[in-house]
């Protein structure tokens, strides 16, 4: 059973970082075949994928060396973007982290505009917890 949640964390985690991994099916895909505690599962894989939006705020603290390099989890473009808006709404954007398009990149641009690490947890896990409740909400809902 602990491989179930390690998989899931692991999952979360690189879905908020540079590797294309999509923690959201694999979620659902757990709850609905009934494997693991639902509430357990969120709790992980809220953890991962905070965890994973922190490596991109370290990232973010050193972004003038690192933001030409191939291996960038966020093209120049959407950086600009997410710069833009998180000058404009400041640090409650951050509870948008979660969103596929623009969310690595705020939490880049927190990194870069120095937010502070115990604000910046606190609003992404609360976006990411939201999101994975729906998740869990939903696939119980369709197993019912």
């Amino acid at each position: 059973m602990a491989g179930l949640y390690g998989a899931l964390f692991l999952s979360a985690f690189l879905a908020a970082t540079v590797v294309p991994v999509s923690s959201e099916a694999v979620l659902a895909g757990l709850i609905v075949s009934g494997r693991g505690d639902p509430w357990l599962l969120l709790v992980v894989a809220t953890i991962g994928n905070t965890l994973g939006s922190v490596v991109n705020w370290v990232l973010g603290r050193g972004i003038d060396g690192l933001r030409n390099r191939r291996w960038f989890p966020v093209t120049g473009d959407r950086y600009e973007q997410a710069c833009r808006t998180f000058r404009r709404f400041g640090e409650w954007t951050l509870l948008f982290a979660w969103l596929p398009v623009v969310g690595d990149a705020l939490t880049l641009a927190a990194g870069a505009a120095r937010v502070n690490l115990g604000v910046f947890v606190a609003l992404v896990a609360t976006g990411k917890a939201a999101r994975y409740a729906v998740i869990v909400a939903a696939g119980l809902w369709a197993t019912a």
